[in-house]
């Protein structure tokens, strides 16, 4: 599984920007290999906000954005918001190793 970790910093309307968010997300979750997505908002006055999905693998995921709507339905964040974008895989669990993930290889 891998996750598609988006950073959207919107310069526009938060109510346009949730709508035109709310329907890229819905065409993404009819796509196959979708598992699941989640939206947090960054505490405080700053509009900004982090789209979290997950994808069965990077190939699932790829197939969707490139898929001919894809481009119609995220155009309309254009102009709203800059995104950061980035695919992530989870790391194996370090804590059975006795190593701090925080501190190893910070020595």
């Amino acid at each position: 599984m891998v996750t598609f970790v988006n950073k959207l910093t919107v310069h526009g309307d938060i109510e346009e920007f949730l709508a035109a968010k709310d329907r890229v997300t819905a065409h993404m979750s009819a796509q196959p290999g979708y598992v699941g997505h989640q939206t947090l908002r960054l505490v405080g006055s700053e509009p900004v906000f982090l789209e979290l999905a997950q994808w069965q693998d990077a190939a699932a995921h790829r197939a969707a954005v490139t898929h001919p709507d894809f481009q119609a339905l995220v155009g309309g964040l254009r102009g709203l918001a800059t995104p950061e974008p980035g695919l992530y895989e989870v790391l194996a669990d370090r804590s059975s190793t006795g190593a701090d993930p925080v501190t190893a290889g910070t020595r």
